[in-house]
């Protein structure tokens, strides 16, 4: 998956070394805080090895297990991310916060990536 990312990246003519990648959501599924078995510290990894800059949200996550278990910090659960720094943002879980209308905003240069194809096709970078 970091490498469809990072492709779609450079086809929207992003930087990739120090480029900033949202990851929402890092729980197993959705609406449910359970880290165990979730898949995407491998991806967080493999973008990491690209020299981007990871931030990760998920209100659901407990921040002190996230961090004891990845050694990653969470944003903070009461802010909402300002989706404009980011040159891509992967929704990774289908929260129901995340799903919400009009709860990501982003523009045309950066690549949405919906891991469980839950947002409107015309909103996602698939």
């Amino acid at each position: 998956m970091a490498n469809q990312v990072i492709k779609l990246m450079i086809k929207k003519g992003q930087k990739i070394e120090g480029a900033k990648v949202l990851i929402l959501g890092i729980t197993f599924e959705e609406n449910c805080p359970e880290i165990r078995n979730s898949k995407m510290i491998d991806v967080i990894n493999e973008l990491m090895d690209f020299s981007t800059i990871i931030s990760v949200y998920n209100p659901w996550a407990d921040a002190d297990e996230v961090r004891q278990e990845y050694r990653l910090e969470l944003m903070e659960k009461d802010t909402t991310p300002d989706f404009s720094q980011y040159q891509a943002i992967i929704l990774t879980v289908a929260h129901d916060k995340f799903i919400s209308p009009d709860f990501i905003t982003a523009n045309s240069n950066q690549v949405i990536y919906d891991v469980k194809s839950t947002l409107d096709c015309a909103d996602a970078t698939l």
